[in-house]
This record gives C-alpha cells, sequence and structure tokens, in this order.
C-alpha cells in the first residue's frame, strides 16, 4: 500500500488547477493532434484547428478530470496527480462551466467536431456525476474510455480539416478503441482499494488483477492487428521497412510492460502497480509516435 501524504489545504485558484491535471495536457494534447496530422499530413494546424485541439484539451478533458475529481474526492494518488488536494467546494461547478466554455469557443469549427464535443461531453458526466456514475458500472466505465479517450479524441481534430473518416486510415484510428481497451484497466489497478471503498464497481474490480491484465493483453494485440491490417490497406506489404519498424517498436513496447506485469500481478504491490501504469501510458505515447511516422511522415 502507498502512503498518503496530508492533503493541502492551500486555498485560492491552485487546486481548481491542481484537479484540472495539467502534467496530463501533454500527452492529451498529442494524441488529439495525431488526428489532425493523419488527416492533413505534417502540416502545423491552421488557428482554428489550435483553438479546437486545445479546447478539446484543456476545457473538456480538464473539466472531465475536474468533474471527476469532485465526485470521486480521492485521498490517494491518481494519474497524473500525486497527493490530491482536497476537491474545492465549486470544483464540479467549474468542471462544468469550462466544458460548456469548449463548446461555445469552437461552436463555429465543423458540425462532427461540434458533435463529438456534446458526446464526449455528456459521456464525461454519465461517467462521473450521480445518479448515473457509470464508472461505478463495471464494462460501462471502460467502453466510455475507450471509446472517447481513444477514438473520438484524435478523430476530433480530424474532424476540423473536413475530410471524411475513410479508407485505409479509418481502421488506424478506430486501432486506438482496443489500445485504450487495453489501458483504462491498467490505470484503476493501483486504485482499487479506494474504489472499493467508496462502492464502485469498476471493470478491473470486477475482473481483478490477472484478469485485467489478461484483457489488457487481447485488446492490446487486437489493437495493433488492426493497424497492422490497415498497414496491409496502405500498400506498404514487405517493402516498407520504416513504416513496419516503427509499429514493431510500438508493439515491443506494450509488450515490454504487460509481459513483466502479468507474470507478477500477484505479489506485486500498489506503488508497483503503480509504477507500470505510467509505464503502459509511455507506451501509448510511444504508439502515437509511431502511427505519426507510419502514416503522416
Amino acid at each position: 500500500m502507498s502512503t498518503v501524504a496530508p492533503r493541502s489545504r492551500t486555498g485560492g485558484i491552485a487546486p481548481y488547477l491542481q484537479h484540472l491535471r495539467p502534467a496530463e495536457w501533454p500527452v492529451m494534447a498529442a494524441h488529439t493532434a495525431l488526428g489532425w496530422f493523419l488527416a492533413a499530413g505534417l502540416h502545423a494546424p491552421s488557428g482554428r484547428a489550435w483553438l479546437g485541439i486545445a479546447s478539446w484539451v484543456v476545457l473538456l478533458n480538464g473539466g472531465t478530470l475536474a468533474l471527476n475529481s469532485a465526485f470521486d474526492r480521492d485521498e490517494g494518488d491518481i494519474a497524473f496527480l500525486r497527493h490530491p488536494p482536497r476537491p474545492p467546494r465549486h470544483l464540479a461547478l467549474v468542471g462544468a462551466m469550462l466544458m460548456a466554455a469548449g463548446l461555445a469557443l469552437t461552436w463555429q469549427l465543423p458540425a462532427t467536431y461540434r458533435t463529438l464535443y456534446i458526446i464526449c461531453g455528456l459521456m464525461s458526466i454519465g461517467y462521473s456525476v450521480p445518479p448515473f456514475r457509470l464508472k461505478s458500472v463495471a464494462g460501462m466505465d471502460w467502453v466510455i474510455n475507450m471509446l472517447g479517450f481513444g477514438t473520438l479524441t484524435p478523430y476530433a481534430a480530424w474532424a476540423i480539416t473536413g475530410r471524411p473518416l475513410e479508407g485505409a486510415l479509418a481502421p488506424v484510428l478506430w486501432s486506438f478503441t482496443p489500445l485504450f481497451a487495453a489501458l483504462y484497466p491498467l490505470t484503476q489497478l493501483y486504485q482499487m482499494d479506494e474504489d472499493r471503498a467508496r462502492g464502485d464497481r469498476t471493470l478491473a474490480l470486477r475482473l481483478g488483477v490477472r484478469g485485467s491484465l489478461t484483457v489488457a493483453v487481447f485488446c492490446a494485440t487486437v489493437a495493433f492487428g488492426m493497424l497492422a491490417m490497415a498497414g496491409w490497406r496502405s500498400g506498404w506489404y514487405g517493402g516498407d521497412l520504416k513504416r513496419w519498424g516503427a509499429l514493431v517498436i510500438a508493439a515491443t513496447a506494450w509488450a515490454a510492460v504487460l509481459a513483466p506485469w502479468l507474470r507478477n500481478a500477484r505479489v506485486w504491490s500498489t506503488v508497483e502497480h503503480q509504477r507500470a501504469m505510467y509505464h503502459a501510458l509511455a507506451a501509448w505515447a510511444l504508439t502515437d509516435v509511431a502511427v505519426l511516422l507510419a502514416w503522416a511522415a
């Protein structure tokens, strides 16, 4: 078990900002912008594209995390925020207002982006807010994260270009659905005791540690199978060794995280599960880079 430090009593704006988890923004921005680069190539996003990406990352995603913290009231570490301060009184309202502000700021972006923003905003509310609180329903927490974070997030930046999602690149974006189906249970393993005490029945709690890791291995395998299929449909065949190599490196990174985790699952401490979770997040980031080099470069 990890030791929980005394919770910060800092007032003012600082606790609000901390619960937006700005440490996550660069990783989230890269995953969001991936959709733009896949659709437009390695060209700098336009001003309105930057607005859409920034609103998605800071206002929609940051507001979502604040909303989640307001109702979870975690005392231990959470992803990208160690020793979280006590959620301030108006955190839920601030989170909801940020999400609404992002929609207002990007209302003139293409209708597909706007629709995706609304869908993800509604899923965020359903995920965290009673009486729905779908994060406490095993399976629903998983589906919301694999769709919202996995595929709809880069698809939103893709949609800013106005390009329809079709052809060989469609399964590239959709491969992030099973990839996030692999990642999500891994983010819950070190929080199982706290989730159990709160009464949440997450997928990780239903499956157990070893079951969650088995699902993660299966889903990651499906994701890279989809990426391999997309590479074949893109006409790589056997000659594009650099493109295939990028995917192999990303797949190897996932194997390097999951193989020892699965082997040692029963004896690892909470701290070790938490450390492995950050290694899995690094494997996800490496996969984004591999996909970018393979299809956009």
